[in-house]
């Protein structure tokens, strides 16, 4: 019950443009702010330099430039361009880190044809450096065409393209052997966006058990997928899953958020598990950082706890 009411609240202030003036003034404003929780920073080299430290760990990395909705041709092309040299800096550093984009940042919105025009340059860099770029779901209204986009780039990159499917869609099931038939690489999340009851689970118990149906069928049909939850109830069943199946931890990766369960994500690695972290940064974090609230109550209060200055000392188990 509280978890869905802070959901609901966060997924409010989200679309609140005052709270968001505020907040984006004094979330970054230094290296002690409070929405450097979840998010790595604003420049590329943040990103860089927290994805060299997550390596040292023991951890992978995808790197995301936050953003979405363009509404003009110059800012598909903008995204584009950042893209690219986020893919040139992962190579010059040597970092070990692929990248994730969402649809509308590259101008689904403008129309198709333009959309995978920007991406399909951006995974050909990708391929370029043997490297992947994973296509990132948005809401219900966009799942259908970023599908449809996305097949049409795997025909040609299937090596270097992948997709994200939500557990809390009705659909994602159907979704999920479509992909598994197709060898696509998926990652599956629970999904983060606000969503009607004709098209999505509203019971977290329901969204948990699509969850697990969904990640079974990935892990013994599916191409390396992506278990991306910090639920540990999900995680301690995906664990058991597989030893009771015999299947290789290298079949699959778990998959969490920059910021979230850092204690979790240290205790898969040393049990020998993938682990990859999704390490968001850019100066339009607003939205993303409002989702992630949402997500827990146990994330709500601890912002709440830390507004201003958050502690530095050890690992939280957030």
């Amino acid at each position: 019950m509280f978890d869905k009411m802070s959901r609901a609240i966060m997924l409010s202030i989200a679309e609140n443009e005052t709270v968001r003036r505020l907040t984006t003034k004094y979330g970054m404003a230094d290296e002690n702010s409070f929405a450097r929780r979840f998010i790595a920073g604003e420049t590329l080299e943040e990103g860089i330099e927290s994805t060299k430290k997550l390596n040292e760990e023991g951890l992978t990395a995808t790197l995301d430039l936050l953003g979405e909705n363009v509404t003009k041709i110059e800012e598909s092309h903008a995204a584009r361009d950042v893209f690219l040299n986020i893919l040139d800096q992962i190579q010059k550093t040597k970092v070990d880190s692929n990248i994730s984009m969402k649809l509308t940042q590259l101008g689904l919105d403008l129309g198709n044809d333009i959309c995978i025009e920007n991406v399909s340059k951006v995974i050909e860099k990708a391929k370029s450096f043997d490297n992947f770029v994973r296509i990132d779901m948005e809401g219900s209204d966009y799942t259908q065409n970023t599908l449809d986009v996305f097949k049409h780039l795997y025909e040609k990159y299937p090596e270097n393209t992948g997709i994200v499917l939500q557990s809390y869609l009705y659909r994602t099931e159907f979704d999920v052997r479509d992909m598994n038939n197709l060898g696509a690489r998926v990652r599956l999340c629970k999904g983060a966006y606000r969503e009607p009851e004709i098209v999505a689970f509203q019971n977290k118990k329901m969204v948990d058990l699509n969850y697990t149906r969904c990640a079974e069928l990935l892990i013994t049909e599916g191409n390396y997928p992506g278990i991306a939850t910090h639920d540990e109830a999900i995680i301690d069943h995906i664990k058991a899953f597989v030893e009771e199946k015999s299947i290789s931890k290298d079949k699959f990766e778990f998959q969490m958020l920059y910021g979230i369960r850092r204690d979790l994500q240290d205790q898969l690695v040393k049990e020998g598990y993938n682990m990859r972290i999704y390490v968001p940064f850019g100066t339009e974090w607003f939205p993303y950082y409002s989702r992630r609230l949402g997500e827990r109550i146990g994330n709500v209060l601890f912002i709440l706890k830390n507004m201003y200055r958050e502690s530095t000392d050890g690992k939280d188990t957030i």
